[in-house]
């Protein structure tokens, strides 16, 4: 089997789920997991996908085929899974809104070589103080190699530095 990765964004409204997978389903394809979401008025999303090798280009074509009511790009996925020794943690961030959190917490993660393998953020009015507040949470694999204690240390200093309160799991 082939594995094939979806994104899709297009302006919300019923039926679009039911649209891919209509089409993943006529060409001999298999849903496998997927991330979707209505942000802003706009779905978007990504999709994994496996299908015959011989049917690939087949099941692109009529992804095409959908211009209009959603765009979708088509990649060919790796297949790779964590490496051997990869360890994973949850990073939990709550904080006053201000431009650059992901910014500046994703920075921390890559210079300790950790991968983002999800992650999530909202924000939202904050109700008894005024103003905005970020959320977010963020799985990542750990290689072995990675000094914890130096991560630890790294956000504890950049959760000071942008005033939110970080939390790793």
């Amino acid at each position: 089997m082939t594995t094939l990765i979806l994104t899709v964004a297009g302006a919300d409204r019923p039926g679009l789920v039911a649209a891919v997978a209509d089409v993943v389903d006529a060409h001999g394809g298999n849903w496998e997991n997927s991330q979707l979401s209505e942000l802003a008025g706009t779905f978007a999303g990504v999709i994994e996908v496996s299908v015959l090798p011989d049917r690939v280009e087949e099941l692109q074509a009529a992804l095409g085929g959908l211009d209009g009511l959603l765009t979708v790009a088509v990649y060919t996925g790796t297949g790779e899974t964590p490496a051997t020794g990869e360890s994973w943690v949850t990073l939990s961030v709550l904080g006053n809104d201000r431009a650059g959190i992901v910014r500046d917490i994703s920075r921390v993660l890559s210079t300790h070589a950790l991968s983002i393998e999800s992650m999530s953020t909202e924000t939202r009015d904050a109700a008894m103080a005024g103003g905005r507040l970020f959320e977010s949470t963020v799985t990542a694999a750990v290689p072995a190699s990675t000094d914890l204690e130096a991560l630890r240390a790294d956000l504890e200093l950049l959760a000071t530095e942008i005033q939110v309160d970080i939390t790793l799991d």
